[in-house]
């Protein structure tokens, strides 16, 4: 069973949130804080809020509200917050962009392997994603949840009867996708992305051999 993570592992995700994080720290100009230090108060409040309200685009502008109010000592004006509502459309559409490789690849796979989509996030924006990949004809199951941690992983062994060491989680998140796979007995596959957001980074075992590390999408077919 080959378990695939969905954003910056089949489609790009986070490149869209850095575009009008960008321009947000451009517009958010604050005395004594340049932008590595505005950017510092941002991963804060997101780092906080992915706890209690999750993940997605909506969490991330309520964020962005949150950290102007922050470095202003205010809430946002009506001025302010609707230029973070126009931020919106950033994320609207229904059209994704499929990282090299991965229809190909997963046509391929399909026909050797059972596949599983996991993915994390709210669930109407997460479905709008993979229904506009084309993807889902490939996955025996599709599973969207609050949060991927070991738990996650468990539970998804037990509903399939899965022995875990003939199992691999498929991703680019440390934080999401490698180190609780790992710590539910899975096998996993880490293909890094150059944009991974911040708060997915986490440190891999060097030494751990159930760990597959590719460069790219399309290299899975040398080794599954």
């Amino acid at each position: 069973m080959l378990i695939f993570d969905a954003d910056d592992t089949l489609w790009e995700n986070n490149v869209v949130f850095e575009r009008v994080i960008d321009e947000f720290l451009e517009w958010m100009t604050h005395p004594g804080l340049d932008r590595a230090g505005v950017r510092a108060v941002l991963d804060g409040i997101e780092a906080a809020n992915a706890v209690t309200l999750g993940y997605g685009s909506k969490v991330f502008l309520h964020s962005l509200g949150e950290c102007v109010a922050r470095l202003r000592g205010r809430a946002a004006t009506a001025e302010e917050a609707a230029r973070i509502s126009g931020w919106a459309g950033a994320f609207d559409g229904d059209r994704v962009e499929l990282m090299p490789g991965v229809a190909e690849t997963l046509a391929e796979l399909a026909r050797r392997h059972d596949l599983l989509l996991l993915t994390k996030g709210d669930t109407e924006e997460q479905q709008r994603k993979i229904t506009a990949s084309g993807l889902t004809r490939h996955f025996r199951g599709v599973h969207i949840v609050a949060e991927k941690n070991t738990a996650t992983y468990e539970e998804l062994t037990r509903s399939y009867d899965l022995e875990p060491g003939s199992a691999w989680m498929i991703g680019n998140s440390p934080k999401s996708d490698i180190l609780p796979a790992r710590s539910a007995g899975l096998n996993a596959v880490f293909i890094p992305h150059d944009h991974t957001w911040v708060l997915e980074h986490g440190e891999l075992d060097p030494a751990d051999e159930k760990v597959l590390r590719l460069s790219a999408f399309g290299d899975l077919l040398r080794h599954f």
